[in-house]
């Protein structure tokens, strides 16, 4: 690095307006508008959910058949259970036949059904203090970087005002550099510092042993060197020789779910362990030096984070887990060119790479986030709000009848929400469209607020910030869904194996959780 050196973190406080303006994501309005749920519902998308139902719904068909036979057998009287016993001593063969058949579904029954996935725990990266960046501090280093121009840096001041981002979210040592030197070995040194302080911390509240982990899966968008990060965490841990490791790249923010989602179908393979999930970003590589503005919201919203995850199909973990996984729903929108193109790496007019985001972000958003909804539902809303939704549907489509469309309750089939933190004016959008409390999404916008937009690992900083708050219950069901380039969006349900305490539980946010929420004037 000849020729950089440290800055100091100067920590100025505040750099808010005063009043209400749109999020910078947001420009223009028309175009960044999540679509009115209410307006639309596909049809196809409601037979996928409740094709999910029927298919995973065998319990569901035969449990109230046994409780309907077990009522049966208890109201005999002592004289018909002798006749029936009589009975079928002269009808060997039918009893034969019939036991048969009950073995025969029942070990069909039991061998298909699938093994349940709990999440033992987890580990969000909590930054050191001196990579905090302020927003004068995170102005500051744009101005003496040399490489903006006064439209520039005027763009990002009115970005990261409106951000929602707070006065300590954090970037990666060789952005503090003076100017910021994006190397290949500020990027390894990034992601090993995440990585690794993670993983410390989850094995050592689990117990786990790393050559105990059968099952590794990382997921990081935009670094991807050679040889993998699976490969250094393996190296790192001395992890055994036959663990099944995989390194997803190029997902975007969405990459966790699908993280989670890989690991869960190892699982049902191999039986009896554990699977790791590491999902991060690096910001180091990706860092973007030009003047182009659809490239400069980047830089402005993404910090520094990341989040570990411990899995286990052993039955002897499900007391000591804290969450078991229910459902997990992917959508791809990538058949679209528009939803591909929406969130696109590649080089501006001046040659420097970096990430666009499209003006048609939010509606390619909305658009993914109402077909995973609507395929979800089936899986999860109580059946009152199913039976209203498609007797609305039905009378909708079939009939012709003119009336607004039922958008099913959601806050009933759920008592957390981990939207990704994106951006404010994303949280705003499925705030009023999905018609949640504020309190709902007080995980996600302190997330934002604190952390800042951290990509994949948004959602666990979301889920450690409800546990530090103690709301978490026994029964307990949360939603987890996110947003990635592609287009994608992708949910993950859990449901709470037992009550967590906050006091034992603070994560990332031991220092700040007795001060938050706060108000934001933006």
């Amino acid at each position: 690095m000849e020729g950089s050196k440290p800055r100091n973190s100067d920590q100025s406080r505040p750099l808010l307006p005063a009043k209400p303006a749109p999020d910078a994501v947001s420009i223009p309005v028309n175009r960044r508008v999540l679509p009115d749920f209410l307006q639309s519902v596909n049809l196809s998308h409601v037979k996928l959910g409740y094709h999910y139902l029927i298919t995973h719904g065998v319990p569901l068909l035969l449990i109230p058949l046994f409780i309907s036979v077990g009522v049966e057998v208890l109201r005999m009287r002592p004289d018909d259970l002798l006749q029936l016993w009589q009975h079928l001593q002269l009808n060997l063969v039918s009893v034969v036949g019939c036991c048969a058949a009950v073995v025969f579904g029942a070990t069909v029954f039991i061998l298909s059904r699938p093994r349940p996935l709990y999440l033992v725990d987890f580990a969000c990266y909590r930054p050191p203090d001196h990579l905090k960046v302020s927003l004068e501090t995170f102005m500051k280093y744009s101005k003496e970087s040399g490489v903006f121009d006064q439209a520039s840096l005027e763009f990002q001041r009115k970005i990261v005002t409106r951000s929602g981002l707070g006065q300590d979210t954090c970037l990666p040592p060789g952005l503090h550099e003076n100017p910021p030197y994006p190397s290949l070995a500020g990027s390894r040194l990034e992601a090993e510092l995440v990585m690794f302080a993670c993983l410390d911390e989850l094995f050592k509240k689990t117990g786990v042993k790393p050559r105990d982990v059968g099952v590794l899966v990382v997921n990081c968008s935009v670094f991807c060197p050679t040889p993998s990060m699976s490969a250094a965490i393996i190296n790192k841990y001395a992890m055994r020789g036959d663990i099944r490791s995989f390194n997803l790249g190029g997902m975007g923010c969405s990459a966790g779910v699908i993280s989670v989602d890989l690991a869960k179908d190892l699982l049902q393979v191999h039986g009896s362990t554990y699977a790791v999930v590491m999902s991060m970003e690096t910001l180091t590589p990706e860092w973007y030096f030009g003047k182009d503005r659809s490239m400069l919201i980047p830089n402005c919203i993404f910090r520094m984070g990341g989040a570990a995850m411990l899995l286990s199909n052993k039955g002897k973990d499900r007391r000591r887990s804290k969450y078991e996984l229910t459902h997990t729903v992917r959508t791809h929108m990538g058949a679209d060119n528009k939803s591909y193109r929406c969130v696109y790496q590649q080089e501006d007019d001046e040659g420097k790479i970096g990430v666009s985001l499209s003006s048609d972000l939010m509606a390619i958003a909305g658009n993914a986030l109402k077909t995973n909804i609507t395929t979800l539902g089936p899986l999860v809303l109580p059946l009152s709000e199913q039976l209203l939704f498609f007797a609305v549907l039905m009378a909708r489509k079939l009939f012709r009848v003119k009336m607004k469309p039922y958008i099913p309750d959601f806050k009933l089939a759920f008592e957390h929400f981990c939207i990704h933190a994106g951006g404010r004016a994303v949280l705003d959008e499925l705030e009023k469209n999905l018609q949640l409390k504020k309190n709902q999404l007080e995980p996600s916008r302190m997330t934002l607020y604190r952390f800042g937009n951290t990509s994949s690992s948004s959602i666990w900083y979301e889920l450690s910030y409800a546990e530090a708050k103690g709301r978490v219950r026994r029964g307990d069901r949360v939603w987890q869904i996110a947003f990635g380039s592609g287009f994608k969006c992708n949910s993950a349900v859990w449901r709470a194996l037992r009550t967590l305490k906050a006091e034992q539980n603070k994560g990332p946010w031991f220092d700040c959780i007795d001060d938050l929420p706060v108000e934001l004037n933006l």
